[in-house]
């Protein structure tokens, strides 16, 4: 005899009645309120506030030090071409 069997043998059985909302969440601890606000608060905060003044910010921070980087390229570059002209216009005073 299988498994299946037995289930069979013992006959039909009722289906317990499914829980309701306060019934759920009175087991489960979160009042339905509360989990819904804290929801909504998430991804308002995720939207207008908080979590996208942070990607803001870092990408502003990136580009600050982008522009650090670059401009001190650019600083070593005028002051080798300041350097070069002062050579150029001493090499010809004694010519």
């Amino acid at each position: 005899m299988s498994e299946h069997d037995d289930l069979l043998d013992q006959g039909p059985k009722e289906a317990p009645e499914p829980e309701t909302a306060e019934q759920r969440s009175k087991r489960t601890g979160w009042g339905g309120a509360a989990g819904g606000g804290i929801l909504g608060g998430g991804i308002a905060l995720a939207k207008f506030g908080g979590l996208a003044k942070i990607f803001i910010w870092l990408f502003a921070f990136r580009a600050i030090g982008d522009a650090w980087r670059i401009g001190s390229w650019v600083g070593i570059a005028v002051v080798v071409a300041v350097i070069a002209a002062l050579v150029l216009l001493h090499q010809r005073r004694q010519v």
